[in-house]
């Protein structure tokens, strides 16, 4: 303990503010056992880019991500031209005001359905992109998580891979969606948020969190449009070249926002505002799917911005921001997207 609270004293005095410079540091062999409260006053003293803050939510939300080994799927990479004048900063929210699904937050809950929250949202803006604003339709997360059966042997509630849902949209299609509470939709998410959230009165999360709800190749009662008929389906599914950074900014300048997939380091859960740099020495702890809408820089540091899917009081109103540039979390090396049949 006396020889951590030292290493806390002189970090605080060479904390640096080039991303380059302390991504190359040597990781002291001590980071990798911290957790807790430990963990966020190590991260807060070694370095100036985000704010950590230690909570019982963070430890519900750790439970929820994918597996490390979850499976990865070779699949088509797309070739692109890059734009020539690529902007300092972008928001997909600024380009397309007139979709809403851009501007919404979800809650997965205690289910480790991260890949299937994100590739919903993700095509419902792509759609309402490429109808120009006219096909406004919010497309169904829980037909991903309980009737993908081929989206990775877990699949589900247990993680599966974003490619894969891409994938199976292409044949099976999917059905509208929404917020638990939504009556005129196919298929809402059928996990209602869950303690621990800021002022907002939630029941327990389970202890071993939710499990994968049975597929149902129905509509709820409440809404008249018959399962098949509710469909819609993508046209193609792509990888994004790995770490090409350019490529990435002109497919969400071009056709909205991405998805992507993240090693999750023991200091993320921790995350409360600022720009994501994974500490060096935390230890890998997961995998989380996320989408990417656009990006920025602030004070020299280039970022991601990034929706997360943890409810609106998490990280920045429901975003987190993340470095960009450096690969951090193999997060430009795992970027899906696809076109959808509009």
């Amino acid at each position: 303990l006396v020889i951590f609270l030292a290493f806390l004293a002189v970090s605080e005095a060479f904390k640096t503010d080039s991303v380059a410079e302390f991504l190359s540091r040597p990781a002291p062999a001590f980071v990798s056992k911290l957790r807790g409260q430990d963990l966020a006053d190590y991260v807060n003293a070694v370095q100036p880019f985000f704010r950590a803050n230690y909570s019982k939510a963070s430890e519900e939300r750790a439970k929820q991500l994918m597996q490390l080994d979850t499976v990865v799927p070779n699949g088509k990479i797309l070739t692109t031209t890059t734009v020539p004048d690529i902007p300092e900063s972008f928001d997909a929210r600024e380009k397309w005001p007139f979709c809403k699904s851009l501007g919404f937050i979800h809650d997965q809950s205690a289910c480790g359905s991260c890949w299937a929250v994100s590739g919903a949202s993700t095509m419902s803006d792509r759609l309402c992109i490429q109808t120009k604003g006219k096909d406004q339709t919010l497309l169904s997360d829980a037909d991903l998580v309980s009737c993908c059966h081929a989206c990775n042997p877990a699949g589900g509630c247990n993680g599966a891979w974003p490619y894969f849902a891409w994938q199976y949209v292409m044949t099976n299609g999917i059905c509208s969606g929404g917020y638990p509470e939504d009556e005129n939709v196919c298929k809402p998410y059928p996990f209602l948020p869950c303690e621990p959230h800021v002022g907002q009165p939630h029941s327990p999360c389970p202890a071993d969190g939710y499990k994968t709800p049975a597929c149902k190749l129905e509509c709820q009662s409440s809404y008249k449009t018959k399962y098949q008929n509710d469909k819609h389906y993508a046209e193609s599914a792509y990888y994004m070249p790995a770490g090409d950074v350019k490529s990435i900014q002109t497919e969400i300048m071009t056709h909205g926002p991405v998805q992507a997939v993240f090693i999750v380091y023991s200091d993320f859960p921790l995350y409360k505002k600022g720009i994501y740099v994974p500490t060096p020495g935390a230890k890998e702890i997961g995998k989380h799917a996320i989408k990417i809408i656009g990006w920025g820089v602030e004070n020299n540091t280039p970022y991601w911005l990034i929706a997360n899917s943890y409810n609106l009081d998490w990280g920045e109103g429901g975003y987190f921001r993340m470095v960009r540039g450096y690969n951090a979390g193999n997060i430009e090396g795992w970027v899906s997207a696809g076109m959808m049949k509009a």
